[in-house]
């Protein structure tokens, strides 16, 4: 077998791996992904129920689609498609995750297929969604065009992929490092790089150069008066989400 092109980094992967066992607990090191989850769900779920006419009012709108949740974590989002009826995919490249996920599937009574694994190891051998779900994964890699590319390859055609990731400029640093992980404390010092965000109109870029086509963006935006999440039309300045299609 040919070897696998990785665009993993192994000092991102050491990072989640020291944090694996705290994925569920909502004050741990993962409370912003708590916290942000129920936007996060919103976007995704109006996404995939208008790309494949899906009514989101019936118990298992999701019936018959296969998603990935490709760098699924602790299985946060691989957790809400599968009980929305999905065939759902967690594949993660850091193995302590893989366990931690598991469990906890087991305990809400969900079946879902978790692998340690990798995009690229997942297109060599083939694997076709309907849907990628590729979630604050992108400002982690080594090549995000290369792994944008196998997240296209694992697209049936008429796929749709959900891509959220951190925007680049002063208002991320100040927001997403030196609030987050050293004033809130809500992550570990080091956790992201300010260096590999990646600005809307570069995530576009790539995307188009991955053989996707992008289809809409939106703004993630935290009102520190409310003290909470909300997607904004016009507010893309710290984190965003993206939608794009593989055209059949």
């Amino acid at each position: 077998m040919a070897q696998v092109n990785q665009t993993v980094d192994d000092a991102e992967i050491a990072k989640f791996e020291a944090m694996a066992s705290e994925w569920w607990d909502p004050n741990g090191k993962f409370k912003p992904l708590h916290m942000l989850n129920p936007t996060r769900l919103d976007y995704i779920t109006r996404q995939i129920a208008a790309e494949f006419a899906c009514d989101l009012t019936k118990p298992q709108p999701f019936a018959g689609l296969r998603i990935l949740d490709i760098g699924c974590g602790g299985g946060l989002l691989s957790e809400p498609m599968a009980r929305l009826g999905a065939a759902v995919v967690g594949a993660d490249a850091a193995p302590r995750n893989i366990p931690v996920a598991q469990i906890h599937a087991k305990q809400s009574g969900l079946t879902i297929d978790y692998r340690h694994t990798t995009a690229e190891a997942l297109a060599q051998a083939g694997e076709q969604f309907d849907v990628v779900l590729n979630m604050e994964v992108v400002e982690h890699v080594a090549d995000p065009l290369a792994y944008l590319t196998a997240c296209q390859q694992l697209l049936k055609p008429g796929g749709l992929m959900i891509c959220s990731t951190i925007n680049r400029n002063p208002k991320s640093f100040l927001m997403a490092i030196i609030g987050a992980e050293y004033v809130m404390r809500w992550l570990p010092k080091g956790t992201h790089e300010w260096a590999k965000f990646i600005t809307p109109d570069e995530l576009f870029d790539l995307i188009r150069k991955a053989g996707l086509d992008p289809v809409d963006r939106k703004g993630f935006a935290f009102n520190k008066l409310l003290w909470s999440w909300s997607i904004s039309t016009r507010d893309l300045s710290v984190n965003y989400v993206t939608a794009s299609v593989k055209r059949a």
